[in-house]
């Protein structure tokens, strides 16, 4: 099949496997580390993992080149990447697409800059916000009620927050959601530019976007200036292994960027992670549009299949909801499935799906699951899946009755992130905490959305949502306190 994209470099290479094989065949004696010393000093490790990983292994070396300053192999690997991904210059990433979503706003912004975005982003992004110092400008991404999930930006909301904050250095955009939706990307990118702007892209969810004309536009194709994109997560890839994608406009400053990668960046960067960026980019180039529409044909069968099971239950969503703007598309591959119409939050059809049918999904929240379809599905396990769903359905629906219908909490930002984290503080009973500005966050995990991040007062629907969560069986996080019972709020007498 004809790729998406002519390239300009030879995709069939990948450099640093290559060099990774031509160093296991010289049977190196090593006297540095890591210091299993390819297995065996830790037999059980081998074991586990086989002698074929733990002999690639490897330290930096001038043949196998250096991540921190890379001048051969990796940097081959890199271009390639970049060429694949229709980028300027692309990034290995080791310590997971948080650093390359760090990486983007701490190159972008000086403490005490702004910048536009949406409330419902990662926490990587607040992180990043107080590791730089600098100050969120919140948009309300809005909501789809039926289904009780947040959305993009919409161009009006983003125009009005340009116009009040003309200061503000960027705009990050979420490309797609975790629930598959997508904005008007394009529009956005001109807006900001026109604005003096620039766009970055936490695409962490849509590797697939660059290898098919079936799915949303990608942050590169729009023309975005950097996109933080997570490969292993539809890619293929190693857990924690990205890329940190820069567009043209960004070429008098990848040096700096690499520069700010690196306070960050661990000095010892696995070359399993990395050789695993390089064989997975040679393999989505050469048969990316293939995979991505058997990928998309899983999916549409089985959100067709769940719709159809009998009586009222699932919604399996789809591009039927798009609305022009907020909703402007929707990620075909994302399996998310609407599921409080039969009494149960998401969270309980996750906990079912994992201890009584062994299946594994993203993850549950509080109106709904989703189900990652991508490279490594097969047929046998989608069946499996919808067989299990319409079971569950059968045993354990139930009225809706009582249940929240509302998966976003607009927050109530009164200090920025970085100024709250460093206030003087003291630790209260949570369920005290009402009208207190917290200097920790709170959030289900997975996905990792904030209901609560520092410097936002803390209201009582945030207090509801967060203890109904609880109750529900959602995993929280965030917080000093490990059974999040307590938080962190300002000290307003020491302040």
């Amino acid at each position: 099949m004809t790729p998406k994209r002519i390239y300009r470099l030879d995709q069939t290479k990948a450099p640093l496997l290559e060099a990774l094989q031509r160093y296991r065949k010289r049977r190196m004696v090593s006297f540095d580390v890591p210091g299993h010393k390819k297995g065996s000093g830790n037999p059980e490790l081998l074991e586990f993992l086989g002698k074929d990983a733990l002999s690639v292994d490897a330290n930096s070396m001038k043949m196998l080149d250096n991540l921190i300053h890379p001048v051969s192999v990796i940097k081959n690997a890199e271009d390639l990447a970049a060429d694949a991904f229709g980028a300027e210059a692309a990034f290995y990433i080791v310590n997971g697409t948080s650093q390359a979503v760090q990486a983007m706003i701490m190159s972008t912004l000086n403490p005490g800059d702004s910048i536009i975005m949406p409330r419902n982003v990662h926490r990587s992004a607040i992180n990043a916000l107080i590791l730089a110092r600098a100050k969120p400008i919140y948009v309300d991404p809005g909501e789809n009620k039926e289904l009780g999930i947040p959305l993009a930006m919409s161009l009006d909301k983003l125009k009005a927050a340009i116009a009040a904050h003309p200061e503000a250095k960027a705009i990050l955009v979420n490309n797609p959601t975790y629930y598959g939706v997508c904005g008007r990307l394009s529009d956005i990118v001109e807006l900001g530019h026109a604005a003096g702007m620039r766009v970055i892209v936490d695409e962490a969810h849509g590797t697939h976007f660059y290898f098919s004309d079936d799915l949303p536009q990608s942050a590169m194709e729009a023309g975005a200036d950097m996109a933080a994109v997570s490969l292993h997560k539809t890619g293929g890839s190693l857990t924690q292994s990205s890329l940190l994608l820069a567009g043209p406009g960004m070429k008098d400053e990848l040096g700096y960027i690499r520069l700010i990668l690196n306070l960050t960046q661990t000095t010892s960067a696995s070359y399993l992670l990395m050789s695993s960026l390089d064989i997975t980019r040679k393999n989505l180039a050469l048969r990316g549009e293939e995979i991505y529409q058997r990928v998309i044909n899983f999916a549409n069968y089985a959100r067709e299949e769940i719709n159809n099971l009998p009586g009222d239950g699932y919604k399996a969503f789809d591009a039927i909801y798009c609305d022009g703007d907020a909703f402007y598309a929707f990620d075909q591959t994302k399996l998310s499935i609407h599921t409080r119409a039969m009494g149960l939050s998401g969270v309980e059809v996750y906990d079912l799906l994992r201890d009584e049918y062994n299946i594994q999904i993203e993850f549950g929240d509080l109106s709904n699951i989703l189900a990652i379809i991508s490279v490594g599905d097969r047929e046998v396990s989608i069946e499996r899946l919808i067989a299990a769903l319409g079971e569950i359905k059968r045993l354990y629906g139930k009225s809706p009755e009582g249940m929240l219908a509302s998966e976003y909490v607009e927050p109530d930002p009164v200090l920025d992130p970085a100024t709250a984290f460093y206030a003087p503080s003291m630790q209260i009973p949570l369920a005290e905490s009402e009208g207190e500005i917290c200097t920790e966050f709170v959030m289900c995990y997975p996905p990792g959305i904030p209901i609560l991040a520092p410097g936002e007062r803390i209201s009582r629907k945030a207090l509801t949502y967060i203890e109904y969560a609880r109750e529900r069986g959602s995993s929280l996080s965030g917080t000093e306190d490990p059974e999040v019972k307590k938080i962190f709020v300002v000290d307003q007498k020491k302040r």
